[in-house]
């Protein structure tokens, strides 16, 4: 499309050719499942040929802009205002062309990378100038919790927000390490990019996986193939379990470490196994001598715990987080019972107590 045409459809448009504008060809769109582009900045769609394009193009549209987002039909110097919920019927042409204003500063990757970069900038943010891989692993520990928690809550609000947390503290550090000359944040996207097409050649090769438990172990072969080059690049090759991060809370890495034996065979053929092996281990905790074979005996038994969690396809995390927020907000009812009739927990007998902690089941906490 030459300049000529675009300044003809502005002209048509009776708005300024802005001075940034993304160019596209409708089509482009047909089989993508996100805009390849960024929603900041204007769109011009050209050659909206069909209904069925539209209707095409519309979907894709509306996994990032709203329904009600201004969008502007140009075809043959004739223009039609309307929102993008109701694109699609009317008649098309190869000269029918779709402008999409931008969704507003801010709603980009890149304008978000920049706002970090500029926090890190000489004219920046003091605090954030002095942070380091180091001074910000707490925080992305705290806002991974926080972000748990508002999944754990079923919160949506809550988890848009703590995403952008969480999001936050990627891209900060991977700015930290674009200055430092060690990668940057183009490179971390890419290198995620080229994982995921690589662990799943059933969806973007040829290969044939039977349902959930071929795809595992399909993958559970991938990377060992990735270990084992890694290996012949001089690196020291990592076990199965090497990969699993040291700092994980222990629930989540014994149920990693489990599920990753389990995937090359390595796991009891029946769930019967398991639930012996969970009364075996409280006869040894029964049997234990001292502290020190009691925090042995009772580390046993939590991992045989989390074992069966897997084969019962729960997140052992999840439950015991789940059961922690239960605890909470029943003893809390407890403690405004006792507020209630003026008297304090610690002088309440325990028949007391669980009088209260029997109503707050019955009201469903």
């Amino acid at each position: 499309m030459d300049f000529n045409l675009i300044s003809s459809i502005f002209t048509t448009l009776r708005i300024a050719p802005p001075s940034k504008l993304t160019l596209l060809e409708a089509q482009t769109l047909a089989s993508a499942h996100v805009p390849p582009f960024p929603p900041d900045m204007p769109v011009l769609l050209t050659g909206i040929d069909t209904s069925e394009l539209a209707l095409q193009v519309r979907t894709v549209l509306l996994t990032v802009y709203p329904r009600g987002h201004s969008i502007f039909v140009v075809d043959v110097n004739k223009m039609k205002e309307e929102v993008l919920g109701s694109f699609g019927a009317g008649v098309f042409s190869p000269e029918t062309c779709l402008y999409i204003p931008s969704l507003g500063e801010g709603t980009s990757f890149e304008s978000f990378a920049e706002i970090v970069a500029h926090l890190r900038a000489p004219d920046g943010c003091p605090w954030d100038k002095e942070q380091t891989h180091q001074t910000l692993r707490k925080h992305l520990l705290e806002e991974s919790y926080e972000t748990l928690t508002t999944m754990d809550e079923n919160d949506p609000e809550g988890m848009r927000e703590e995403f952008g947390d969480l999001l936050l503290q990627i891209v900060l550090n991977s700015q930290i390490a674009n200055e430092a000359g060690e990668f940057s944040m183009n490179m971390v996207v890419k290198g995620i990019y080229d994982k995921i097409v690589r662990r799943h050649p059933h969806v973007f090769g040829d290969v044939k996986l039977d349902g959930v438990d071929g795809v595992l172990q399909n993958w559970e072969k991938l990377k060992e193939k990735e270990r084992k080059e890694k290996g012949e690049d001089g690196k020291q090759e990592k076990g199965l379990l090497d990969g699993v991060s040291a700092a994980l809370p222990a629930l989540t890495q014994a149920q990693e470490y489990q599920d990753r034996a389990a995937r090359v065979g390595f796991d009891w053929p029946e769930v019967e196994g398991v639930l012996d092996k969970v009364r075996e281990e409280i006869e040894e905790i029964k049997r234990a001598q001292n502290i020190d074979e009691v925090t042995a005996e009772l580390g046993d038994l939590f991992f045989v715990l989390v074992n069966l969690a897997r084969w019962r396809k729960v997140d052992a995390e999840s439950a015991l987080r789940g059961t922690n927020l239960k605890f909470k907000k029943r003893f809390a009812y407890v403690e405004q019972g006792a507020k209630k009739q003026g008297r304090n927990l610690s002088d309440m007998r325990l028949e007391e107590m669980d009088i209260l902690w029997n109503e707050a089941k019955m009201k469903g906490l």
